[in-house]
């Protein structure tokens, strides 16, 4: 139809989107220079939203990351402005997610958009086999992230639908790395949004690389169970939270993972009993659903 498409609004990069951004932008040009991305790098794939357009941001500011393709499922507003001053050089997506003022300017001047953009079927643009192909770095932001980087994006508390899964999946499964971003607290710090298990998984450990919050980066990669969760820990959780998971992690029960079920939601109860996950208490054993 001639009805224009409805288009939420982003938030505008803040000090915390803008060091994630900083840190997915330092980590990609370490890995550049080590030689594990090729010198004329890889395509890139992007969720939407304030992050990843902080993301976006810092790759097309960062001097040691060359001008990219976006090989992703969605084209937002901070796409066009870096193909406008050449760090895009192309991007193959499903659909645009853009404001009507950027939609507008692709429609004024589609002679030189048309040479820089192509929208596919979402059989295509999602084929695992075309992500692997090509190679593609994905990031993705998370809600949640779990010790064993085990990762939540869609469900707050566990049962509270905020948002679907899109094609993260797809891209997350099949990506040459994959990359999660989330800020490290929520709620003014009253939510964690690292945890000893999320209450809804969409993104096993068995698929997710690399974890970056402001506070930092955790590549995941070679890691055994223990070794992630002190990774995840040391690097990404906000330091209200580094020593009360660090206790928890230091009292689990023996075994391959660093878990102990009775008190793996302590975190989310103490949420729910008192609104702020810092009153967390270890001691004490929350009811099981297993007999």
């Amino acid at each position: 139809t001639n009805r224009a498409d409805e288009v939420g609004c982003f938030k505008e990069t803040d000090a915390v989107t803008a060091q994630i951004g900083e840190n997915v932008a330092r980590f990609l040009a370490d890995e550049l220079i080590a030689g594990r991305i090729p010198s004329g790098f890889l395509p890139v794939q992007s969720g939407v939203g304030n992050i990843a357009n902080a993301v976006l941001g810092a790759l097309g500011a960062n001097s040691n990351i060359p001008p990219f393709e976006m090989y992703s499922e969605v084209i937002q507003d901070s796409v066009i402005g870096l193909m406008r001053c050449g760090e895009i050089t192309f991007a193959s997506a499903t659909s645009l997610t853009v404001s009507p003022s950027i939609l507008d300017e692709i429609y004024a001047d589609l002679d030189f958009f048309k040479q820089r953009m192509v929208l596919r079927p979402q059989e295509i643009s999602n084929h695992p086999e075309v992500v692997r192909r090509l190679g593609v770095i994905s990031i993705n932001t998370a809600l949640e992230v779990d010790i064993c980087g085990n990762v939540n994006s869609t469900h707050v508390m566990g049962n509270e639908l905020i948002n679907g899964i899109g094609g993260s999946g797809d891209f997350t499964r099949n990506a040459y790395l994959s990359i999660f971003t989330c800020p490290s607290v929520a709620k003014g710090g009253a939510i964690s949004a690292i945890v000893p298990m999320v209450a809804h998984c969409d993104h096993s450990e068995h698929s997710v690389q690399v974890i970056v919050t402001e506070q930092g980066i955790a590549d995941l990669r070679g890691k055994d169970p223990t070794e992630r969760a002190t990774e995840i820990v040391d690097h990404c959780v906000h330091p209200d939270y580094r020593e009360l998971l660090h206790a928890y992690f230091d009292n689990v029960q023996a075994g391959h993972t660093p878990q102990t079920l009775s008190k793996a939601f302590a975190m989310h109860q103490a949420f729910l009993d008192q609104a702020d996950m810092r009153g967390v208490d270890w001691t004490a054993t929350y009811p099981s659903s297993i007999e």
